[in-house]
This record gives structure tokens, sequence and C-alpha cells, in this order.
């Protein structure tokens, strides 16, 4: 347990420090917003600080958060302290800076922000990159959530062949499809304040519930095996690192994020409030993460549940039922169906914004942007069809959609540094340099080994992790000067 409270501590505590860093580097003044500049009553709205903090939690906070977690643990209580470290000086500071550079920058989608601060190479390969990753989001999210309602709430079978599990799915959809197309606020902004008290009500309610029934978590300075599970010998057969890092994902770092960020830049009032709507929300995903990675270690230890990577969504119920009983348990199950839900509207909603900017399409009318989504919303469709039908289509897809996930982060920490250098801010490029080279080592080291990747050997894949990390930074840091120079000659 004690390694769990440290760990919180490190969260935060150094969110208190690095926040206060990301802010004094950016530096938020007090220009007119794009909530105010280009209202619209559609995209553009200006929303309260609180409204936009929950919207943007409800945005980023997927599945990833809980069932990323509920599998890290397994690698031991070492990821009690690396999913926080993560969480404040990697995914924190990538969600702050993408969305006040969007913010500043107008309140542009991140294509936009890509094309401004890389190439039209860089440019395109994103495009083709973040409408894959955003149809993947909008499918996985119909599914996980439709799947954990029917079996574990309403205690259907949840087979493809059970018309019910469709008639859920459906209901999920038809909600995407009236996120995407009507005014922000005239949804999302409405209804999310019922989401939310939802999710605080189980994230909250299983925290308390870790200490009242004395749930027994390991420290890292214990032996790593309990009565039920050795942590020890899976940490060392499972390739921490890569692994870890990719398994965990959204409470440490998520790409998808920055496509998120991008649309509450465009309804914050101030500046100001960047570091309340971006950084801490980032970080009050860590500390999600950080219950249910807990959550899971204890009824791993306590034999209530086996300890599988495959049972993820099975370890969801048990630890909400064990702490909460039946009623609570079902309202914290509700909990964690809603972060999924409220990810994929807004995946999808993104993904308009994002064709319609690059494609310089009209969305000024409910008829224009429904025609924009209707292609979007038949490929969601067939890829869950495809998913659900297929005996091993949902695990393919979540595998590609967790390395896809972190890799397009990589793209965010290009443009955060260049307009580092560009802001004349280069001593603190140090910042989206760490963990851009950190991760970069990660996903070319997974992909290049993993079976849906390049089916390489861990001595093969390790070097070439390496060389295209080194790459990557010198690329960057030679690039970026460049763009400084040209700024300093324009001023």
């Amino acid at each position: 347990m004690a390694t769990f409270i440290i760990g919180l501590v490190i969260l935060f505590g150094g969110a208190a420090l690095y926040g206060t860093l990301c802010e004094k580097v950016f530096g938020p003044d007090d220009r007119a917003t794009p909530a105010y500049a280009k209202q619209d009553g559609v995209d553009y709205v200006p929303m309260r600080c609180w409204k936009n903090s929950l919207i943007n939690l409800l945005n980023i906070a997927g599945t990833g958060p809980i069932l990323g977690p509920i599998q890290g643990i397994l690698f031991g209580p070492i990821a009690f302290i690396t999913i926080p470290i993560g969480n404040i000086i990697g995914g924190a500071m990538h969600d702050y800076f993408c969305g006040m550079i969007c913010l500043r920058d107008g309140g542009t989608q991140m294509s936009e922000m890509i094309r401004k601060y890389t190439n039209k190479g860089i440019f395109t390969v994103y495009n083709i990159f973040v409408c894959v990753l955003l149809l993947l989001v909008g499918a996985v999210f119909v599914y996980t959530p439709g799947d954990i309602a029917a079996k574990q709430v309403f205690d259907f079978s949840g087979a493809a062949t059970d018309p019910k599990t469709w008639i859920i799915y459906g209901v999920i959809f038809l909600y995407y499809l009236i996120a995407t197309v009507f005014p922000i606020d005239a949804i999302i902004g409405r209804i999310y304040p019922i989401f939310g008290a939802i999710l605080m009500f189980s994230a909250i309610g299983v925290f308390i519930g870790i200490f009242a029934h004395g749930y027994p978590l390991l420290n890292v300075w214990d032996s790593w095996t309990s009565e039920f599970f050795d942590y020890g010998a899976y940490f060392d057969a499972s390739h921490f690192i890569p692994v870890f890092f990719v398994t965990v994902a959204c409470g440490i770092l998520s790409g998808f994020h920055s496509t998120q960020t991008a649309i509450i830049s465009r309804t914050v009032k101030s500046e100001k409030q960047g570091r309340m709507t971006f950084y801490n929300m980032m970080v009050l995903e860590g500390f999600i993460a950080m219950v249910w990675a807990a959550g899971a270690m204890g009824v791993y230890n306590l034999g209530l549940q086996a300890a599988d990577a495959t049972l993820a969504t099975d370890t969801i119920g048990v630890v909400c039922r064990d702490i909460l009983g039946n009623v609570g348990g079902v309202i914290a199950l509700l909990g964690v169906i809603v972060l999924p839900i409220t990810s994929g509207d807004t995946a999808l909603r993104a993904l308009r914004l994002t064709l319609s900017e690059s494609l310089h399409l009209d969305q000024s009318t409910n008829g224009k942007r429904l025609g924009l989504a209707a292609p979007v919303f038949v490929l969601v469709a067939a890829i869950i069809v495809w998913a659900k039908m297929d005996s091993n289509g949902f695990n393919t897809l979540w595998r590609y959609f967790a390395w896809s996930n972190q890799t397009l982060s990589l793209f965010a920490f290009i443009c955060i540094s260049v307009w580092l250098f560009e802001s004349g801010k280069s001593k603190f490029v140090w910042m989206p340099l760490i963990p851009g080279a950190f991760y970069t080592f990660i996903c070319s080291t997974f992909i290049a080994n993993a079976t849906i990747g390049f089916n390489l050997p861990w001595a093969v894949a390790y070097p070439i992790g390496a060389v295209l990390t080194v790459v990557y930074v010198v690329a960057i840091v030679t690039y970026g000067k460049k763009r400084a120079a040209r700024a300093a000659l324009k001023n």
C-alpha cells in the first residue's frame, strides 16, 4: 500500500510543480480566445472553465486508463511509480501544450498544427494516420462499452448472434451521430455534467474502497509474488520496455488526446484556464489509472479474479461489485461505460472537423455536417461488424489501436518542439524531446517485434528502436533551429 500512496504523492505533488513550469514556459496572457474571436454558436462557443475541464476529461478518458492499468499492473508494483512520473512529464505536458498552441493559433485542429510546424511529407502522413486512428477509436469505443453494458449491466450474452447486443451498439452509435453533427453546447455541454457525476462516483468509490477493504497491495521493496500470482516472473518474461508503456497508454500518454484538446481550444474563455482544462485533467486521468491498477492488484492478490490480461473487462466487474456491492457496483460500471462513450463521440467529432479543415468543406449547417459524417459512420459500422464477427477481430483491432495511439503523440512532440524554437524558448525544448525520444524507442521497438508488426526478434528490435530514436531527436533539433533562424529573420 505504501508504494501506491507514494505514487499518488508523486502524481499530485509533481503535477503542482511541473504544471507550474509548463504554464510559465508557455506564458498564457489576456488576449481574446477563439471562443470569442470566432464565435459561431457551433464549434466556437465560450464555455465555463469547470465545464470545459469536465468535457476534456470525459473526452480523453476512454477505456485506456482502466483496461490499460488493469493489464499493466501485472508487471508489478513498479507501475505505481512509472504511471505518475510518465503522466506528469509526458502525458500532461503533451496535453497542455497541444491544447494551448491550438488555442493561440486560433482554435485550429491538430492537422493544421502539424501543417504549420512540420513539412508537407509529415503533414500527409499524419493526416492519414490520425484519420485511421480516429476511426479505430470510434469503433473500439462502441464495442467496449457495448460489451460491458451487455454482459455486466444487463446480463446478456454479448454474442454477435444475440440481437440485444446490436441494439445496445445501435443506441451508442446513434448518440455518437447526434454528438458529431449538432452544436457542441447543445449536446455535449448539457449531458456531460451527468456523465461526469457518474464517473466521479465510480473513481472515488473504488479509491475509498481500496482502503476501506484493506486491499493487499505490494510494494516495490516487497517480494513481487503473492499467493495467487508472481508479478516478478511476469515482469521478467514480458519485456517491461516496451510492452508496459504501450499497454498502460492513456494513463501515461495518449496521442489521441491532442485531437480532443484541440476541440476544447475553441471553447476556452481565457488562456489562463488552460492549465486546469488541459494539464490537470490529464493528471486526473492518471489518478483514475492509479485507482484501477490498485483495484486490480487487490482482487488478484485476494484470489477474487484470475490475474490474466485477457480477462481485463471481467476484472472491472469484480472490482466494482466487491468494493461497492451490487447496486453501487452497477453505478460504478456505468461510470466505466461513460468513459469510452464520451471519448468515442468526440473522436468522431474530431474526425469530422479534421476532414472539413483538410478538404475545406463548409460545415455551417446540420445537413452539411451530416453529409460529411455519413461516410465516416459507415466505415465505423463496417469495422465494428468485422471485429464482432471475427473470433480474433477485436484483439487485433485493440492492438493496432494501442500502438497507433502512442505513435500519434510523436507528431505532437515534433510540433511542440518546433513551436518552442520559433517562440525563442529553445532552452526548454528538452521538455517535449525527453518523452518524444522515449516513446520513439517504445513504439518503434514494439512494432518491430510485435506479431501485428514486423515480427522481428528482440535482439534486432532494440537496436532499430535506438537508431530511430537518435534520428528523431537529431531531425527535430536540426529542423527546429532552421525554423527559429527563419522566424528571427522575419522579425
